[in-house]
C-alpha cells in the first residue's frame, strides 16, 4: 500500500504526520521524502544517511558538423527547449523535460545524449523503516524527474509513505499518482481551507480515496469542518495547538517517541486507512 501525505499549502504538518505515521508501526515500510525542495524528514526521523548520490537527466547536445538546420528536433519539442536560428539549433537545458524526442527524430544523427545534474538522493534506515530522500540543485526547476527517481523500485506489496510536496502541480502530481490512498494535511484557516479545496479536487481527479488531518485544529473556524462534511471527506485526525507538541517539533523530535499516547492515536490512523483502502468500492 502506497500512502502519500500531501497539502495544498505548505507548514501545515505533512512531515509531522508522515514521520510519526512511519515511526509509529512496527513494520517493515519505506518512508520517501518527495519534497525535495526542501526535504526535511530526516531531521525528525534520524536515519543513518548515506553519502548523496549525485543524480543526472538527459539534455541534449548537438553535433554541429552533423546538423542539417533541417528542424525536426525543434518541431517535435512541446517546451520549446530547442529553437532554430540561421540554420543553428540552440538550447535551453533548463526547459528540457528529457524526453528524448529530439534524439529519436534527427534525421543526421546529430542529437547525442548530454546530461545536467538535478540534485541528490540519499538513503538511511531507522529501525524496520528503510528511508530515502531527495535534494533538489539550487536553481533547477525541474523536480518530477528527481521523484520520479525516488519512487522508482517500489513493489506492490510493500508499505510506503510519501511525504509529497505541498501545492498541486508537476512535483505534488508526481509523487500522490498511483498511491492507493492521500492522507490531506490541512490547518482551520482561511488559506488552508482555500488550498485544500485545490488538493481535495486535484486528488479527486486523480481518483485516490482521500482523507482528512486537521492540524492546530482548536484555531480559526469551523470552515474547513464544513467543507469536509459537505464534501464526504472523512476527518482521520485532528492535532491540537498546543505549546508540548509545539516544544518537541522544535527540538527535531516526534510525537510517538515523546508522548506514548500519540503512538497510539497513529496506529489508529493507520487502521482507519487500511480500512478505507480495503473497503468495496461503491459504484456511483
Amino acid at each position: 500500500m502506497i500512502i502519500s501525505v500531501a497539502s495544498g499549502k505548505g507548514g501545515t504538518g505533512k512531515t509531522t504526520v508522515s514521520t510519526n505515521l512511519a515511526a509509529s508501526l512496527d513494520m517493515p515500510l519505506k518512508l520517501l521524502d518527495c519534497d525535495v525542495e526542501e526535504p526535511n524528514a530526516h531531521l525528525f526521523l534520524k536515519p543513518d544517511l548515506s553519502e548523496p548520490e549525485p543524480v543526472f537527466t538527459f539534455v541534449p547536445q548537438i553535433d554541429k558538423e552533423r546538423c542539417s538546420g533541417c528542424g525536426a528536433c525543434v518541431d517535435i519539442c512541446r517546451f520549446n527547449a530547442l529553437t532554430l536560428i540561421a540554420g543553428k539549433v540552440l538550447i535551453f537545458p533548463e526547459l528540457c523535460h528529457s524526453c528524448k524526442g529530439c534524439l529519436e527524430v534527427c534525421p543526421e544523427q546529430a542529437v547525442a545524449e548530454g546530461h545536467r545534474q538535478l540534485g541528490t538522493t540519499a538513503a538511511g534506515r531507522r529501525g524496520t523503516i528503510i528511508f530515502r530522500h531527495g535534494c533538489l540543485r539550487v536553481g533547477e526547476a525541474m523536480s518530477p524527474p528527481l521523484i520520479n527517481l525516488l519512487r522508482k523500485g517500489v513493489e506492490p506489496d510493500e508499505l510506503v509513505i510519501i511525504d509529497a510536496p505541498p501545492g498541486t502541480s508537476c512535483p505534488a502530481i508526481a509523487s500522490m499518482k498511483n498511491s492507493d490512498f492521500v492522507l490531506l494535511v490541512t490547518e482551520p484557516t482561511p488559506f488552508g481551507l482555500h488550498d485544500l479545496k485545490l488538493a481535495h479536487e486535484a486528488v479527486k481527479l486523480l481518483g485516490i480515496p482521500c482523507g482528512l488531518v486537521i492540524n492546530r485544529a482548536d484555531i480559526g473556524d469551523g470552515e474547513v469542518k464544513r467543507y469536509a462534511h459537505d464534501e464526504s471527506l472523512p476527518i482521520l485526525l485532528e492535532i491540537p495547538f498546543a505549546r508540548r507538541i509545539a516544544e518537541i517539533y522544535s527540538r527535531g523530535q516526534m510525537l510517538v517517541d515523546e508522548d506514548p499516547q500519540w503512538r497510539q492515536v497513529f496506529i489508529t490512523l493507520f487502521s482507519d486507512i487500511t480500512e478505507m483502502v480495503s473497503a468495496p468500492k461503491v459504484s456511483q
